[in-house]
C-alpha cells in the first residue's frame, strides 16, 4: 500500500494526493514505495518475546511489565516495555522489510498509522485464556483487538483496499511459552500448580494447540494468508530454570530436562499442524522458525556468534542470575557488557541475540527455518 505524504487540507495538492492514494488502494499490486518495493504489513501476536509495551497500559499493578530500568538501555536509552535491553525480533523484521517500527495496539489506537501493521503481543500471555489471567492481554483478546484494527482499516481503505492489505499482510506469532512456564516455575497463584489436574501432558498440549489454531483460523477467515510462526524456547535452559535445577537436582545439573522434553513435543506438534494447513487451506503460506534450535546453538557455541557468556543472564541474581527481578526495588546484579551475553534477564534474550534470530529467520537458515524464509513470505 502506498501512503503519500500529503500537503495541508485545502491545498489542491492535498486532493491530488488523496486521489493517488485511493488509486493505489484499489490497485495494490501496482503501488510501490519510494524504493520501488511493494510495501507490506505486519500484524504481531504473542508474548514477551514480541511485546513492544502493550502491558504498560494494563491497569493491574501486578501485570507483567518492563517499563523500568535497565530494560531498553542499549538502544532506546529508556524502558519501553520490551523485555530486553533493546529491540525484539519484530522490530528487526520491520527494519529488514524497510518498514517503520510497528506500533503497539494502544499506540495505534491513538496517534500512530496502522497501514504498516500493529503489534498486539502481551508479556505473560499464553495460548490459554487462563494463563496468568488478569495480568496479561490474552491471545483471544489480542484477536479481538485485531478485529478493531480491521474495522478501522476497512473504514479508511474501503472493503476492497482492506481486503488486499489483509491478504498481503504477514501475521507473526510467538505464543505458548507461558502456558508451560506456569507449570514449572514457582507458582504465581495456587491454581497454577493444578493446571494438569484435569488433563494429561498430551491433553494439555492439545488444548493449547487447539486454542492457537482457533485464533489462526479466525484470522484466515478474515482474509489472512501469510503466517510467520516462532516455536517455543528451550525453557529448561533459561537462567531461571538453570538456577531452579541447581536447587532441585544439585551442582551436576545444567538444564531442567523435564521441561525441555515437553517443549520439544509441543514444537514438533506445531510443525506438523502447519504442514497440514499448507496442504488443506487454499492460499495458506507460512514460515516456521525454531528459536528452540537457534538458541540452543548459541548456548553450545557462543563464541562462534560473538558472545562470551551463554548461560548466565546479564541482569538478576543467583548463580545464573535467574532469580529475582531485573530492576525495580529488588536487589540485582547487572553485567558490565550486555553484548557479551546471550540472555538479558531470567527468561529473555539480549538485543544482540534477538538480532541474530531475526536475521536467520529473515534469510531462511535451513537448520532452523521450515517452508520458506520470512523474506520470501513478505515479498
Amino acid at each position: 500500500i502506498l501512503i503519500l505524504p500529503c500537503p495541508p487540507m485545502g491545498n489542491l495538492g492535498f486532493h491530488l494526493c488523496v486521489l493517488i492514494s485511493l488509486a493505489c488502494f484499489n490497485f495494490p499490486i501496482n503501488c510501490f514505495d519510494i524504493q520501488n518495493k511493494v510495501t507490506t504489513t505486519l500484524f504481531v501476536f504473542g508474548d514477551s518475546m514480541f511485546d513492544p509495551g502493550n502491558n504498560n497500559y494494563i491497569i493491574n499493578p501486578s501485570a507483567y511489565k518492563a517499563n523500568f530500568e535497565p530494560y531498553g538501555k542499549s538502544y532506546f536509552k529508556h524502558p519501553t516495555g520490551r523485555f530486553s535491553d533493546g529491540r525484539l525480533v519484530p522490530d528487526f523484521i520491520a527494519e529488514f522489510a524497510n518498514l517503520p517500527m510497528i506500533p503497539s495496539f494502544y499506540q495505534a489506537l491513538h496517534n500512530h498509522s496502522i497501514n504498516h501493521g500493529v503489534n498486539f503481543a502481551s508479556a505473560g500471555a499464553g495460548c490459554l485464556d487462563e494463563t496468568y489471567s488478569e495480568k496479561v492481554i490474552s491471545l483471544n483478546t489480542q484477536l479481538g483487538n485485531f478485529k478493531i484494527i480491521r474495522k478501522k482499516l476497512k473504514a479508511q481503505l474501503g472493503k476492497k483496499g482492506s481486503k488486499a492489505l489483509l491478504s498481503n499482510a504477514v501475521y507473526l506469532f510467538s505464543i505458548g511459552n507461558n502456558d508451560y512456564l506456569r507449570l514449572y516455575d514457582i507458582p504465581d497463584t495456587p491454581s497454577d500448580m493444578s493446571c494438569l489436574a484435569y488433563a494429561t501432558e498430551h491433553e494439555y498440549m492439545n488444548i493449547m494447540m487447539d486454542s492457537l489454531v482457533t485464533v489462526m483460523m479466525e484470522i484466515y477467515k478474515l482474509g489472512g494468508r501469510k503466517f510467520g510462526i516462532q516455536d517455543l524456547l528451550p525453557l529448561g535452559c533459561l537462567p531461571r530454570f538453570r538456577d531452579l535445577a541447581l536447587l532441585k537436582e544439585g551442582p551436576h545439573s545444567d538444564c531442567l530436562d523435564e521441561l525441555n522434553s515437553i517443549v520439544k513435543k509441543h514444537n514438533l506438534a506445531l510443525s506438523r499442524r502447519l504442514k497440514q494447513f499448507k496442504k488443506e487451506l487454499r492460499g495458506f503460506e507460512y514460515s516456521f522458525f525454531s528459536i528452540f534450535d537457534a538458541l540452543n546453538e548459541l548456548f553450545e557455541n557462543p563464541s562462534t556468534y560473538g558472545f562470551k557468556e551463554a548461560k548466565a543472564a546479564c541482569c538478576g541474581f543467583g548463580p545464573y542470575r535467574g532469580f529475582g527481578s531485573c530492576g525495580m526495588a529488588e536487589a540485582y546484579e547487572l553485567c558490565k557488557n550486555v553484548k557479551e551475553h546471550v540472555i538479558f534477564d531470567s527468561y529473555h534474550p539480549t538485543e544482540k541475540a534477538f538480532h541474530h534470530f531475526a536475521r536467520v529467520w529473515w534469510q531462511g537458515n535451513s537448520n532452523v527455518v521450515e517452508s520458506q524464509s520470512l523474506k520470501s513470505l513478505l515479498a
